[in-house]
């Protein structure tokens, strides 16, 4: 079975970071594809049963804020 996820990608310092928010899953590689290739295996990973982790449940919130 094939899923979709977003990932979002960033550099910091020699890094590329790339992380699944959807999971909380994230990796990293030297160059842009390398992050991704190695945030694909880590999500194999945490889907390859017993599973890493409980997928969290997604609560909405209300905070109060000073409108500045």
């Amino acid at each position: 079975m094939s899923m979709r996820f977003s990932a979002y990608v960033w550099q910091e310092g020699e890094w590329y970071v790339a992380q699944c928010r959807e999971v909380e899953v994230a990796s990293q590689g030297h160059t842009e594809e390398e992050a991704l290739a190695n945030l694909r295996e880590a999500l194999h990973l945490h889907f390859t049963p017993p599973r890493a982790t409980v997928i969290p449940r997604v609560r909405t919130i209300e905070v109060e804020v000073d409108a500045a």
